[in-house]
């Protein structure tokens, strides 16, 4: 069980415990919560202790923020995991195009979170399933999971203050005009689908930095930033700029040798280990079979 500590110097002493696990160790109200309902969640001095309690110096408050229960819908099974980073709190892999990341129909037990389940029973670690950045089937690249309910409040609230940043290259149909800008459109449900998205004026507010990297034939390798993260938002929005991503089966055409998935990477991340603060950045680089799209 993942446990943070905290020792009371003079200029914390006379708080009450709940005001130190939510402005000091970083806990949300639900996380205070959780840790309510554990027999040994918020202690002090290796005691439990009641959240209304005032500190004293010298005096160790430490609280459980692990997981504990599993994600007892999602089986483990064993399967390949190209894992970039891990830690207590966090984990970063590098995903294939043609792996789901959530069980589904058709996909009950080959995907991401079948795959990390076993990893966790293999480390005898309790942990639920976590996603911080989802990325769809047929994206690739970088994405980073969290190990327990607070780390991923806190990335989740790094991905809304910009600290945690993400970079994507994608390989489209066509060049866009300008090689380089924003797409400022806003994103809703498509009235007729519900899967796919488009462009609205009743849509959530979506942003899309974009410059083109280089060309191929008919085709252009496109750097993207998100400023914000609608469902779909790259795909949607390089349609609208009439240069969909190649082999898109929902916003372009299919293309056979991308094996089920589209021309979407997740070529670099950056954030902050969530507990300590420190800068974690690691970037992928574009599968060879995207960069085979620019030569054909």
């Amino acid at each position: 069980m993942r446990r943070l500590t905290l020792s009371i110097s003079e200029p914390l002493a006379g708080r009450q415990v709940r005001t130190l696990l939510r402005r000091e160790l970083g806990l949300s109200a639900a996380g205070v919560r959780r840790a309510k309902d554990q027999p040994d969640g918020i202690l002090l001095d290796g005691q439990p202790v009641f959240t209304n309690v005032f500190v004293q110096p010298g005096q160790v408050l430490s609280v459980a923020v692990g997981d504990v229960t599993g994600s007892d819908q999602i089986t483990p099974v064993p399967g390949p995991l190209a894992l970039c980073y891990e830690d207590e709190d966090l984990l970063i892999v590098n995903k294939p195009g043609d792996l789901a990341v959530h069980p589904s129909l058709g996909h009950h037990g080959d995907t991401l979170a079948n795959f990390l389940m076993a990893h966790y029973e293999a480390q005898h670690l309790t942990a639920a399933f976590h996603p911080v950045n989802r990325l769809d089937r047929g994206t690739s690249g970088l994405m980073a999971v969290a190990k327990h309910a607070h780390a991923h409040e806190l990335l989740q609230r790094q991905l809304q203050t910009g600290q945690f940043s993400r970079t994507y290259l994608a390989v489209c149909e066509g060049v866009p005009v300008p090689r380089r800008g924003c797409v400022d459109a806003p994103i809703g449900r498509q009235s007729d689908s519900i899967l796919k998205r488009a462009v609205r004026p009743d849509g959530a507010a979506a942003r899309t930095h974009y410059e083109v990297v280089r060309t191929g034939p008919g085709r252009s390798l496109v750097r993207l930033a998100l400023e914000t993260g609608r469902t779909h938002q790259i795909r949607v929005h390089m349609a609208y700029l009439g240069c969909p991503l190649a082999g898109d089966f929902l916003y372009g055409q299919e293309l056979p040798e991308l094996r089920q998935r589209f021309a979407l990477h997740s070529a670099s991340i950056r954030l902050l280990q969530p507990i300590t603060g420190e800068e974690i950045a690691l970037t992928s680089p574009l599968p060879a079979e995207l960069n085979a799209l620019l030569n054909q």
